[in-house]
């Protein structure tokens, strides 16, 4: 996909802890810190895992240790009804609405509720019979490669585009799945390997503590950033704890902000604000001592000064060797 400037999601995730009233709150968070989309996860949980799948480590350290990973899941399905309130408000809040679907059945809600944009989870890229459902919708995709290789993506890409999807619409983001993920686990090189492989939309999608990550990523061409938010990192919740606060949210938005202004157009030439400096900072050919008309120019006479509205040092091989015109005082240009 072609994004006029880098597309900004706050992942709102699972966050909401199954109330529409702290959605609608991180909603609030993510349009006031000017992201471009807040996302979040529609699925079923009796489509998404086991009775006695187990949850994942962090998911352990983070959440009730009783409960089952499908316990957990249940608790944050978000119904039909909500999602159309979600969306509402999205629309109110001026900021879209996206969405995980993690199943087919949630594939369908969401096309039938409208998005122009499916995200596709890390865990689906090895779903065939889901990748192909999603593809021959020929929507816009977003598809996260967390845990997955070159020759993965590579498979779920074709799947997408024979099901239907132009590649054009297809933008992939590299990913970690950890929760924080490790600096040196980052592999931000791979996003670059991704976008030079597949001749795609790149970008990143983030489970790192702080922005940094998200800002490199930027430098090095991401025009999609994705990141987890929460309300409160002290909340109970898988999540909560590798996600950014609303004040760090709003940070790494206007330092995106602030890259994506600076990289620029790749010109080397004068800034506007630096053409004022080239007269001040510059300089010129001007007389080292008092010159008399008909004297012969040499390093005696002739010196190099600020400011740099007379004759260019660069040519001072011209002069050099000639007779002055004119008569001259000390600093006065030639």
């Amino acid at each position: 996909m072609k994004y006029k400037k880098v597309f900004i999601i706050a992942e709102a995730g699972v966050n909401h802890n199954g109330s529409i009233e702290l959605a609608k709150k991180l909603i609030d968070v993510a349009s006031d810190a000017g992201a471009d989309a807040v996302k979040f996860q529609t699925f079923k949980a009796e489509n998404l895992a086991t009775k006695n799948a187990e949850k994942a480590n962090y998911q352990m350290e983070n959440a009730d240790l009783c409960e089952t990973q499908f316990q957990m899941l249940k608790k944050f399905e978000i119904n039909f009804e909500t999602h159309r309130q979600l969306i509402s408000y999205c629309n109110k809040k001026s900021i879209m609405f996206l969405s995980s679907p993690f199943d087919i059945d949630s594939i369908s809600l969401l096309n039938n509720l409208g998005l122009k944009i499916l995200k596709i989870p890390s865990g689906e890229i090895i779903n065939l019979p889901y990748l192909r459902y999603i593809g021959k919708l020929n929507k816009k995709i977003i598809l996260s490669t967390g845990m997955a290789n070159i020759d993965e993506i590579k498979i779920a890409l074709d799947i997408l585009i024979q099901a239907g999807t132009k590649k054009n619409h297809i933008t992939i983001l590299h990913a970690n799945t950890e929760y924080p993920t490790p600096m040196e686990d980052v592999n931000l090189k791979a996003m670059l390997t991704i976008g030079n492989t597949f001749d795609v939309s790149y970008g990143y999608s983030d489970h790192t503590s702080g922005i940094e990550v998200d800002v490199a990523a930027v430098a090095l061409g991401a025009t999609c950033i994705e990141k987890h938010f929460t309300l409160d990192n002290n909340m109970e919740g898988p999540d909560h704890k590798a996600s950014l606060e609303p004040y760090e949210l709003k940070a790494m938005v206007k330092a995106i902000r602030n890259i994506e202004v600076a990289l620029g157009d790749g010109i080397k030439k004068p800034s506007n604000s630096e053409i004022p400096n080239i007269k001040i900072v510059r300089k010129s050919i001007v007389a080292k001592t008092v010159i008399k008309k008909g004297d012969i120019l040499n390093e005696n006479n002739l010196t190099i000064k600020r400011p740099g509205n007379g004759i260019s040092p660069m040519k001072w091989d011209e002069f050099i060797g000639t007779k002055s015109k004119k008569d001259y005082y000390e600093d006065e240009p030639i």
